[in-house]
């Protein structure tokens, strides 16, 4: 399935309809959330969701969770932005990881990863009431597009919310998000986020 195509037919539809459906928006961090923000806020009224628990350790949690918070009081959308912070429960990430601690980057504990965060984000969104829900997870290179969408569209079956079907690193939207991070300055870390990423010094 060609992800972006699927996502410019609902773009399209939803143009037709004139309608602008509510999205909550998971985010990894601000570089990677600065072209989508830019790109889906043309159709979409955005929640920005920050749940992260994977973040390791508690300051570099702390550090990405203001820059996301930064970049949104400095960016300029077409339809308003607002904030959402989920629970720094790292417990519950490292209870989803015990056994895969050794498993190479991008293997099982990284989709058990994106499911922990997807099915907080369909919750919320089931409960506030979204019309959509979605992750920034899929622009960066090293992230599984395939197995986001997967997950996204199972828990979307599951929750009674529909899932923004994306591979927001098509359109240039990667390259986009290292322009848009020098633009605004914003940090750019070297590693995913959790314990078992960070790259040795």
């Amino acid at each position: 399935m060609n992800y972006q195509k699927e996502l410019d037919k609902l773009i399209g539809r939803l143009g037709k309809e004139e309608r602008v459906p509510s999205l909550l928006l998971h985010s990894c961090c601000a570089p990677c959330s600065s072209y989508v923000l830019e790109y889906l806020s043309n159709y979409f009224k955005i929640t920005v969701f920050y749940y992260n628990p994977n973040i390791y350790p508690e300051s570099e949690y702390t550090k990405r969770i203001l820059e996301q918070q930064t970049l949104l009081s400095q960016m300029k959308t077409c339809h308003p932005v607002t904030f959402m912070a989920g629970n720094y429960d790292s417990d519950r990430f490292y209870e989803m990881a015990k056994g895969l601690e050794h498993v190479a980057e991008g293997g099982e504990r990284c989709s058990k990863c994106y499911e922990l965060r997807l099915r907080e984000a369909a919750e919320v969104a089931r409960k506030c009431g979204f019309d959509y829900f979605a992750t920034t997870l899929s622009i960066s290179p090293l992230k599984n597009a395939v197995k986001l969408n997967e997950i996204g569209m199972r828990l979307a079956k599951e929750y009674g919310v529909d899932y923004l079907l994306s591979d927001f690193k098509k359109k240039n939207g990667y390259k986009r998000s290292i322009e848009l991070s020098k633009k605004y300055g914003l940090y750019r870390q070297d590693y995913c986020g959790c314990e078992f990423s960070v790259p040795e010094k």
